[in-house]
């Protein structure tokens, strides 16, 4: 094995980290290993995850059924290309996610990440209203704080301005974006917070195919929290002038937010829903795009006929295996009552932060917490504090966030909030 300093070395002169520069001076980790809640650095240091590896890995590392799921599959095969071939974990998983996800949803696209079911989204609503003789309904329309990932029509439906791709804005498909609601989560929805959309619908809705939205939870833009009641007036809304609806919950699916998605605190169903992150437990990448079977049909029945999209790797048999071995142990467990209490251990451990002056906002909803800051964070500072105190964190922007796995125990979530206020209190 190299040593420590080696890869390190080796690792600044080569490697590429996501959100960075090359050669950077931010501090890198290397890891030796990671088991339930639990990471151990090549150094010997254990840290308390509270991050679930960018929030796929609900039900913690290295678990059993999942390495056994995996395994498994590879005994028989590790791909096999899509394309006028099937195999059973593929057929398996869309079944499951269509049983588990909103009725109106039957069909399923497999594609590799996130990003990419954003992108399958928006050419799934285009084409859809290409095939209704509409092919005018080309926009989409989002609101403002929002993230649907780094691809290019990801990048397009993502804020143009609060954003990380500001940088693009003259290369990106132009779309249209509404400020986004006031209205906290348990909150009333007021004609003020929904105006800004319905103008948009009012004035360009027959040139908008699709709404795309995060539901409840607004992500990587903020990790803003809006109302219910919000989320169903948008719904409403789209029935009312023809406009397909979009549900981005590759972050909030699975349980995060206490509900088993995110749109079932408003008891609404998208027309077409993105799934990924936590879909095979952080075990793989793999994402899913889901939708009715009047758009399914509706695009078959026009030109040309077939949808146009066929990633490489789509639905990878290693990938369904163990996104099936996840959702089983998921929906066989007792996550709801897991969530709460993460829930109620992020209400008590994080509210003494409330008390600091450079702390705007401390809010919770499932298994998310969320500490915001007056002012941004300087990450190559703040990183190895929480680092020394012994946990993971990576906060971004005015944000120190925790989406701890589902499995984390009281002890250990503990120790997570009380890290968490020890390096708030102590910032200047």
């Amino acid at each position: 094995m190299q040593s420590i300093p080696y890869l390190l070395e080796q690792d600044h002169q080569h490697v590429w980290h996501p959100y960075s520069a090359v050669r950077a001076d931010t501090p890198i980790y290397p890891v030796k290993s990671a088991s339930g809640a639990k990471i151990t650095l090549m150094d010997g240091t254990v840290l308390i995850d509270g991050m679930s590896s960018w929030w796929s890995a609900i039900h913690g590392y290295n678990h059993p059924d999942l390495n056994q799921a995996i395994t498994q599959q590879l005994q028989s095969m590790a791909h096999i290309m899509f394309g006028g071939l099937t195999h059973q974990p593929a057929i398996e998983l869309a079944t499951q996610l269509v049983e588990m996800t909103p009725a109106p949803l039957q069909t399923v696209f497999f594609a590799d990440s996130g990003s990419v079911s954003v992108e399958v989204a928006i050419k799934m609503a285009i084409q859809y209203w290409h095939a209704k003789q509409k092919p005018q309904k080309q926009k989409m329309l989002s609101i403002r704080h929002g993230y649907h990932g780094d691809t290019f029509g990801a990048m397009s439906v993502s804020d143009p301005e609060n954003g990380m791709h500001s940088l693009f804005s003259t290369t990106l498909a132009q779309q249209l974006f509404a400020d986004a609601p006031n209205c906290g989560f348990q909150q009333p929805c007021t004609e003020a917070d929904i105006a800004p959309l319905k103008q948009q619908l009012q004035q360009h809705h027959q040139d908008i195919a699709a709404i795309i939205i995060e539901p409840i939870v607004q992500g990587a833009g903020g990790m803003r929290f809006y109302a219910a009641d919000y989320l169903k007036q948008v719904r409403e809304l789209c029935t009312q002038f023809e406009v397909l609806l979009i549900l981005d919950e590759i972050a909030t699916g699975f349980g995060r937010t206490g509900k088993l998605f995110a749109c079932e605190h408003a008891d609404i169903a998208p027309d077409i829903l993105c799934l990924g992150k936590a879909l095979t437990g952080g075990y793989m990448t793999l994402a899913a795009t889901l939708t009715t079977n009047e758009i399914a049909e509706g695009i078959k029945q026009g030109e040309p006929g077939l949808f146009m999209h066929g990633p490489t790797f789509m639905a990878n048999p290693l990938a369904c295996a163990t996104a099936l071995a996840s959702l089983k142990l998921l929906l066989n467990s007792p996550w709801q009552a897991m969530v709460k209490t993460i829930e109620h251990a992020l209400l008590t451990g994080l509210s003494p932060c409330k008390q600091y002056p450079h702390v705007k906002d401390v809010r919770v909803i499932g298994a998310i917490g969320v500490i915001e800051l007056q002012q941004a964070i300087n990450i190559k500072k703040l990183q190895p504090q929480f680092v020394a105190a012994g946990v993971w964190v990576r906060p971004f922007n005015k944000l120190i966030y925790l989406m701890p796995p589902f499995i984390i125990s009281t002890a250990e979530l503990q120790q997570l909030t009380q890290a968490v206020i020890q390096v708030v209190a102590n910032m200047d």
